[in-house]
This record gives C-alpha cells, sequence and structure tokens, in this order.
C-alpha cells in the first residue's frame, strides 16, 4: 500500500509541476525558437523587413545553425547562393565580406539574406507569399509565373505553384511565420 502511495504522490507532484511549468511560462518558445534575435531585430528595422519573416527563413533553411552549405552551395543561416550575395554585397554597398565568413558570420549572413528579401519586396510591391517564393525559385521565376498567370501570387493559391519544392517552401515558411506571430508578442 506504501508503495501505491508514493507512486500517487509522485504522479501528483508532476501533474503539479507540469501545470505550473505550462501556465507561468511560454511554453510554446521551447518548440519555436527564435535564436540571433538581436541581430535579427537590427537588420529588420534597417531594410524595413518583418523580423518574423526573416527568423521563420532562418528555420526553415537552416534551423538557425552557422556554417551550412547546401548540395546547391547556398551558405550561412540564410543559405544565400554565392552569385546572390555577391550581388548583394555589390548593390547593398556593404562592406566586403568573403563567402566564408558569410558561411560562419551570423551577423553578416542575416544582414545581407535581410536586405535581399527588402529588395525582392520591393520588386514584387510587398507581397509577402511572392517574396518567400522569389528567395527559393529567385524573382525570375516568379516574375515569369505571374506574367504566364501559372500562380497568381496570392496565399492562398500557393498550391498552383509550379515548382513542387518553392510549393512546400513557402508553405513552411508560412507555418513558422504563423507561429511566431502568434507565440511572440514583440520581437
Amino acid at each position: 500500500m506504501s508503495w501505491l502511495r508514493k507512486k500517487r504522490v509522485l504522479l501528483l507532484l508532476f501533474i503539479g509541476f507540469t501545470a505550473i511549468l505550462f501556465l507561468s511560462t511560454n511554453w510554446m518558445t521551447w518548440f519555436y525558437p527564435i535564436h540571433y534575435k538581436e541581430d535579427i531585430r537590427r537588420h529588420s528595422i534597417t531594410y524595413e523587413i518583418d523580423p518574423f519573416l526573416v527568423a521563420a527563413i532562418i528555420r526553415v533553411e537552416t534551423n538557425f545553425k552557422t556554417g551550412r552549405e547546401s548540395k546547391k552551395g547556398a551558405i550561412g543561416l540564410m543559405q544565400l547562393m554565392p552569385d546572390t550575395a555577391k550581388w548583394a554585397l555589390e548593390m547593398a554597398k556593404l562592406p566586403d565580406v568573403s563567402l566564408e565568413e558569410l558561411k560562419h558570420e551570423p551577423s553578416a549572413n542575416i544582414e545581407l539574406g535581410t536586405w535581399y528579401l527588402s529588395s525582392l519586396s520591393r520588386q514584387f510591391d510587398g507581397n509577402r507569399t511572392a517574396v518567400i517564393a522569389a528567395y527559393n525559385a529567385g524573382p525570375g521565376n516568379v516574375k515569369k509565373w505571374l506574367e504566364e498567370g501559372s500562380w497568381d501570387g496570392m496565399e492562398g493559391t500557393v498550391k498552383d505553384i509550379p515548382i513542387g519544392e518553392t510549393r512546400h517552401y513557402v508553405q513552411r515558411v508560412k507555418h513558422y511565420y504563423d507561429q511566431y506571430t502568434e507565440i511572440y508578442n514583440e520581437f
């Protein structure tokens, strides 16, 4: 009988501890963390981009892990293609950094990626869904789809994006964006 009583007490303590933990903290941040908040915040303000969008793209691209290089050659937290990175560095007139620095230095990669998102946002008149698609497939492809009418650029028609990888990418970024904006009151 004593053994059963100890199990009940332990179970009640566990349930109580769990309830307190969940009620007193924003426990969803455990499942949807945002790293490099200061860098994201600073560069988002500078380039007038929603910081939650930057965080969602980083989450999908690398899950906030530095030093990544994709099979296609994209580098760093925001997985910038080397040619895009070189072009963006020139256009943004940012201090020249090497591709190796972009690969391993979070702040430099976030700044360049955020500038690039800002550039895409201007190209697509602030259409966040088209910006996300262009970040993945390139602005030329997205412009072609819009001109041909194969996709209208709207969030409700993401299923019509001609490239499956981009379609899935937009859905994933949108999912994390929605989670972040719901969980975090402010950035």
